[in-house]
């Protein structure tokens, strides 16, 4: 990791340099009293995530592509954010990237390393409650380190981004916890023959001699996770959505023909989600289908990103090709528009998806729900004891790869939904659901704020269901179906000699 060294300076130095109003650069470099340190927001699941001090209202991002996915880009990002206490510095999360310099409010100032934190040393410090705005000039770089997936995703004619759950700190420096979500404006510049398309609505083009610079803004705020930048030779498809929303694809040029029939699908699947928990909550909507094995497919905000083999692949049925469309889908409202305040409440987002991708498969291709939720119902005790209960999962390891994204928050999570509706009855669980997405719209939300509106809607206190379901170490019995059993655990096979 680069990092740049705060230099010794003299006692007797020092005093003739304060004495004599010295340029600013070295003040700067004096500005700090203590080492600089990492810090975080306290998530329990990634503690060294986000920072206390600040709220950032508006990243401003600006990336320079070569044409070499394998070279850092130049990029420059500039942040606007109110102080909520007086700050001596402020620790942005970064990693993976070179700083050239840093400035706040356009004065130069000190920078160095601490853990994944940049720490930013202004002149002097930021007063409580004031807006500040830090400019940073580094580069971003899209070969990733040993162990660490994440970030930049290289696809086989550009570049793509997946930064859930931490790393999108590895792309640019920011407040990278879901709790501090912001308004966005990305630039990218790429030589002729690439299209860049990001997050939200174009803003404008700039054309030069041997390259182009695209704009896009967002209308709505966004948790740093759900950046999305492609970088390709692509093609970028229009068509109307419902009410007029416009929806836009991006996909390999060569492989426009044989994707088009999965792109015409969408406009239907957001008004059948529509019909469920209300009008889809941002300006836009549309695919990234990416040349690249990722392992996943991700909801970034407004352009979900997957991996072009799902729509390519015969041994996937078109039935669950379609479903996990929806799941992305499902996201912009529960994830998206309605973050989780802390990482543990991640089965707010991923259980609602999953509830979402079975009810469209039950509706739409006669997989029955109740049939799937009974296998989960089987397999639940297992997930718990793998990845802990769904409202509490268990900390990752260390480079894990599969961090906290295990069955528990999936069909796990899910499960507890329909437990949920059985509870409350399906009137009750369905007006839950258009009050919990239009109440917290653009904003964050806990897993107890969810129990106090169902409890709401409910007329009495689910506070033990929740707590059994949420936070057991074992499966409660389902509401109607006291016949559901735990599947017992597989014996494992004996090692040969």
């Amino acid at each position: 990791m680069p990092r740049t060294l705060r230099h010794r300076v003299p006692r007797r130095l020092k005093a003739t340099l304060l004495a004599s109003a010295a340029s600013a650069a070295c003040v700067c470099l004096l500005a700090a009293s203590a080492p600089p340190a990492p810090l975080g927001v306290g998530d329990r699941l990634f503690p060294y995530l986000g920072n206390p001090g600040y709220d950032v209202s508006a990243y401003d991002l600006s990336f320079a592509y070569s044409g070499d996915n394998g070279k850092p880009l130049r990029a420059v990002t500039t942040i606007d954010a109110r102080t909520t206490r007086s700050l001596e510095s402020v620790n942005l999360d970064f990693a993976h990237g070179a700083v050239d310099s840093v400035e706040v409010d356009g004065a130069p100032a000190a920078f160095a390393f601490a853990g994944e934190d940049l720490v930013v040393t202004p002149r002097t410090p930021l007063p409580a409650h004031t807006r500040t705005r830090i400019t940073v000039r580094h580069t971003s770089d899209p070969v990733p380190e040993k162990g660490r997936d994440g970030g930049w995703v290289r696809t086989a004619d550009g570049l793509a981004m997946a930064n859930q759950a931490d790393v999108a700190h590895l792309v640019f420096p920011c407040n990278d916890h879901p709790s501090d979500k912001a308004m966005f404006t990305i630039h990218v510049t790429a030589p002729e023959g690439y299209t860049a398309v990001a997050n939200g609505l174009p803003v404008g083009v700039a054309r030069s001699r041997a390259t182009t610079t695209w704009t896009y803004r967002t209308g709505h705020p966004m948790a740093t996770e759900l950046a999305q930048v492609s970088i390709g030779r692509s093609t970028v498809l229009h068509r109307p959505g419902p009410h007029g929303l416009p929806v836009r694809d991006v996909v390999p040029t060569k492989d426009r023909a044989a994707l088009e029939p999965w792109l015409a699908k969408t406009p239907d699947q957001i008004a059948w989600l529509e019909s469920k928990v209300g009008r889809y909550p941002f300006e836009t909507y549309g695919v990234l289908m990416a040349s690249a094995k990722t392992g996943f497919e991700l909801e970034t905000q407004t352009l979900s990103l997957f991996e072009k083999d799902l729509f390519t692949d015969a041994a996937y049925p078109k039935w669950y090709v379609e479903s996990v469309m929806v799941h992305e889908l499902s996201h912009q409202w529960f994830g998206d528009s309605v973050s989780p305040r802390s990482w543990s409440d991640v089965w707010l987002n991923e259980g609602h998806a999953t509830w979402y991708e079975a009810l469209y498969a039950e509706e739409r291709a006669n997989r029955p729900m109740e049939a799937r939720m009974k296998a989960a119902y089987g397999a639940s005790d297992g997930w718990r004891a793998a990845g802990g209960p769904p409202a509490r999962p268990k900390v990752p390891k260390a480079g894990e790869k599969i961090g906290i994204f295990r069955p528990n928050i999936y069909d796990g999570a899910a499960l507890a939904l329909y437990a949920l509706r059985q509870e409350i009855g399906k009137p009750a669980f369905e007006r839950l659901e258009r009050t919990w997405v239009r109440d917290h719209r653009d904003g964050t939300a806990t897993t107890a704020d969810f129990e106090r509106l169902a409890s709401d809607i409910a007329g009495r206190d689910l506070s033990g269901f929740f707590q059994a379901w949420l936070y057991g170490a074992k499966t409660p019995p389902m509401p109607g179906h006291p016949d559901w059993k735990q599947a017992p655990p597989l014996k494992s096979a004996k090692s040969k000699k």
